[in-house]
């Protein structure tokens, strides 16, 4: 069997077209994958590291700057006739995107050679890319219900859930003593994403220098790109807390906390949801279509995380809600019950199955 995915830009795209990738590679005996991405951006050192073949467009997003849109118009073409070019070698029997803008000439040279065509959308409002291409797609996949409705152009939609998920399942736990941690003590996990917010972090700042949180242990994760050295010392009350800019495999360590404190990108809401933790959510107002709100607002509707507007941060609320939902035991337990729901959801296997079909 041969395969393209594409998907570009961020973790988000990237990591749930691998894990589609190795659910392949699982399964299949005989097969031949291709991976298609940008020239520039995250995707072509992660990709080339896992020894898959990689093939790289230069395309840029549109950003209303006139100069370079009407440059990138010229480069979608070219992209587009070298997309062609690679299928026409390659020869896939079914070409994947997984969102980012590179998709996009992607599966639309995929269509007008006839090569069936499958795209997974990640989040609650689907991005540019995957809405215009979704007229396209023979299937589409997709991680929330409420996406349905947003994609009325495609041919067919099938509700998969995010691979996430499985992944979180199969995780290595991660025994928090090794961090320094004290077995009997809860733990609490705050993460931003891999880049961590300056926004939300100056917000966090009064609840972690007060003595709010002395009942229990914070794994506090920055991000990225904040300095640690300089976050660090702007914090006066360090008991109980360890603050490190990156962890590798959060999902392992969150399998050791007691609640996480997070962003509301998709990936990471369905490693809680797969984890069956509680957590506090704080999407970010400042991503495309607000896409992160209305992930979390789908979830907080089936009750299985706890939402926080980050206007609405204070050390006060902070706090408060912290305390309920390490101990109020009937609250843990009816979000536990209601995350347990979504364990008869099988991403991968879905999606594996959906793309034999089509093949």
């Amino acid at each position: 069997m041969n395969i393209i995915i594409s998907a570009g830009g961020s973790g988000g795209h990237i990591y749930p077209a691998l894990a589609i990738l190795e659910e392949f590679q699982r399964r299949e005996k005989h097969l031949n994958i291709l991976y298609i991405g940008t020239h520039n951006r995250m995707e072509k050192d992660i990709v080339p590291k896992r020894n898959i073949p990689y093939e790289s467009l230069e395309v840029y997003g549109f950003n209303k700057n006139i100069k370079r849109d009407i440059k990138n118009i010229f480069l979608l073409k070219k992209a587009y006739k070298k997309c062609l070019r690679i299928m026409r070698n390659f020869k896939p029997d079914v070409v994947i995107g997984v969102g980012g803008y590179v998709t996009y000439p992607v599966i639309k040279a995929a269509k007008k050679l006839k090569i069936k065509t499958f795209i997974h959308e990640q989040n609650s409002r689907p991005g540019k890319v995957n809405y215009l291409v979704s007229r396209f797609a023979d299937i589409v996949g997709v991680s929330f219900k409420s996406s349905i409705s947003s994609l009325k152009r495609a041919k067919k939609i099938v509700y998969t859930g995010h691979p996430s998920l499985d992944g979180a399942r199969k995780t290595k736990i991660v025994d928090k003593t090794s961090l320094g941690f004290i077995k009997e003590k809860k733990l609490v996990i705050y993460v931003a994403g891999s880049l961590g917010s300056a926004s939300l972090n100056e917000k966090m700042m009064d609840f972690l220098n007060s003595d709010l949180h002395d009942g229990y242990e914070i794994l506090y994760i920055v991000g990225s790109n904040v300095n640690l050295e300089e976050f660090e010392a702007k914090i006066t009350n360090k008991k109980g807390l360890k603050i490190v800019s990156y962890f590798d495999n959060l999902p392992g360590i969150m399998a050791s906390s007691d609640l996480v404190i997070s962003r509301a990108g998709a990936g990471t809401l369905f490693e809680i949801i797969g984890l069956e933790k509680p957590s506090i959510i704080i999407p970010s107002p400042n991503v495309a279509n607000n896409h992160q709100y209305y992930n979390a607002l789908e979830l907080k509707n089936d009750n299985v995380i706890e939402v926080i507007e980050e206007k609405e941060i204070t050390k006060e609320v902070l706090s408060n809600k912290i305390n309920e939902l390490l101990n109020d035991q009937e609250k843990i337990k009816a979000l536990k019950k209601n995350m347990s729901n979504y364990k008869k959801i099988e991403p991968l296997k879905t999606i594996y199955n959906i793309i034999k079909e089509i093949k």
